[in-house]
């Protein structure tokens, strides 16, 4: 069984799959992943890959109603994504993946997060792999000084600056003003980008996740400043300090927070990352003016 290798914000992870035949189903759709694959040889010290994930077909499972025995703990709904968490009896953690009415996954991870196996369902399932190795990335570097957002980014003179938000918020049109009206700027990542303390500088890196919008550049840069949106019948941007900037920043962090070591991983990550990074709060309209204060502040 042939292993694939990716780094993504510098970490590297593989994944191998079952059988010749779901390789050939769901390596042509892994477009995504191309810009990130790396050569899988013996140039990887094993010490170096953060996870090895297993790719299996399951035809048999059903969200909520696996043929795997565990423990329910919470469950997760957003825009119509399901997410079942919960634990096996000998203490590995379980994930269970759906859209709507149909199963895509369940992910089987052990204590440490460094070895997983997937069971893919008959639907879905290119999103339940996706799904799956996003949760996987995140837990699994959480305790690295890395931290997967939930937000879009923008590059501009060679530093990238982080859009946040409530869903429905709009990150994205606000990362759309900045292309339309500011010369010089490129989108990085519109849904899914890594940041990772460095020496204890903040760096912001494209990833294979990108939500609705295509954007899967390997690319590396500074993180110049991060913005917290909200919708309002006005523009206007105050600069945050202290506990205020660590608040904007924890909600659109992914992470397992029930889980004492993975809390503790991201809370340090945030915490560097709060007093590290410039952090501001953006009330603001859908409009030119809107990007054209928040460059021109952020970039002061």
């Amino acid at each position: 069984m042939s292993c694939i290798q990716y780094k993504v914000a510098e970490h590297v992870f593989s994944i191998a799959f079952e059988s010749e035949a779901l390789s050939a189903e769901l390596l042509p759709q892994m477009e995504n992943y191309s810009p990130f694959q790396v050569a899988s040889d013996n140039s990887t010290n094993v010490s170096e890959i953060i996870f090895n994930l297993k790719v299996m077909a399951d035809a048999a499972n059903h969200v909520g109603h696996s043929p795997l025995d565990y423990v329910v703990e919470t469950r997760q709904e957003d825009e119509g994504q399901v997410i079942v968490c919960g634990h096996t009896n000998d203490g590995k953690a379980v994930f269970d993946f759906s859209f709507g009415n149909d199963p895509a996954g369940v992910l089987v991870c052990s204590q440490d997060y460094r070895e997983a196996e997937l069971r893919l369902s008959s639907a879905r399932r290119k999103a339940g792999l996706d799904n799956a190795l996003m949760v996987l990335y995140a837990l699994a570097t959480a305790r690295l000084d890395t931290v997967l957002f939930h937000g879009a980014v923008i590059s501009k003179e060679g530093k990238g600056y982080m859009f946040l938000g409530k869903s429905g918020t709009g990150k994205s049109t606000h990362a759309r003003l900045w292309l339309k009206n500011i010369a010089g700027t490129e989108l990085v990542n519109d849904d899914n980008p890594v940041v990772r303390l460095n020496d204890g500088a903040a760096w912001v890196y494209g990833s294979p996740w990108s939500g609705k919008t295509p954007c899967y550049k390997n690319l590396a840069m500074p993180l110049g400043g991060v913005v917290l949106l909200s919708q309002a019948p006005y523009n206007k941007i105050a600069r945050l300090g202290g506990l205020q900037a660590y608040a904007a920043i924890v909600p659109s962090i992914s992470g397992k927070r029930w889980d004492a070591a993975i809390a503790d991983g991201l809370h340090n990550t945030e915490n560097k990352m709060a007093q590290a990074v410039p952090t501001y709060f953006l009330e603001c309209l859908p409009d030119a003016a809107a990007a054209e204060l928040c460059c021109k502040t952020i970039k002061a």
